[in-house]
């Protein structure tokens, strides 16, 4: 297997996400990847995130770790972004991250990138789907190559069956409902080995 580089992309108010890209990271690593896990910058006023607890708890517990930018993404051969819903789309700061692609996107120097992508909701029917798909819009921009778990493993359908990506439902207290580190590892994994296949026939 050619020598992958994954970038693990995350938003994450108060871990969720965070907890899914640390899997992602394990299984990138395992599968023989070297592997960076990035936030994406809070763009939040501090007195929101200091008026909800687990919002502040989760922003002091992960302040080192460092922040995506595009050299992340010039790095990487393959990318895996894990982030919330927000009334069925993607948050804020996700999308103004990825606004701030144009120029490389314009270099074509984000083409046929591996990519692949995951999320969280507080209900099944939140938009959890409609997220991911609006992740994967911008990658058709970028000329990127989707790397969706579809239905490959057992453990998609342990996770609650999404083909596009794994998503999970997160409780008022924020627990998983769902049982998604498998599907989480396998959509890893998928995606480093794509990402092989890809580098293989380009040299």
């Amino acid at each position: 297997m050619a020598n992958v580089k994954l970038a693990v992309i995350y938003y994450s108010m108060t871990g969720t996400n965070y907890e899914l890209a640390k899997w992602a990271k394990e299984a990138g690593q395992e599968a023989g990847a070297e592997v960076r896990v990035r936030k994406v910058q809070e763009l939040a006023p501090q007195s929101a995130v200091e008026s909800n607890k687990a919002w502040k708890a989760h922003h002091e517990a992960t302040k080192d770790v460092p922040e995506a930018t595009n050299d992340d993404l010039l790095w990487a051969d393959a990318i895996i972004f894990s982030v919330p819903t927000r009334f069925g789309n993607v948050p804020s700061q996700i999308k103004q991250f990825l606004d701030m692609t144009g120029g490389i996107w314009a270099e074509g120097k984000l083409v046929n990138k591996v990519v692949s992508a995951m999320t969280s909701a507080q209900n099944p029917h939140g938009g959890q789907e409609e997220t991911i798909r609006s992740l994967y819009t911008t990658m058709f921009h970028w000329g990127a190559i989707i790397a969706a778990p579809g239905y490959t493993d057992g453990s998609i359908f342990a996770a609650g069956g999404n083909p596009y990506g794994t998503s999970v439902t997160v409780d008022q207290e924020g627990n998983m409902i769902e049982d998604v580190q498998a599907a989480v590892k396998h959509q890893a994994k998928r995606t480093v080995t794509v990402a092989s296949w890809v580098k293989q026939g380009q040299q």
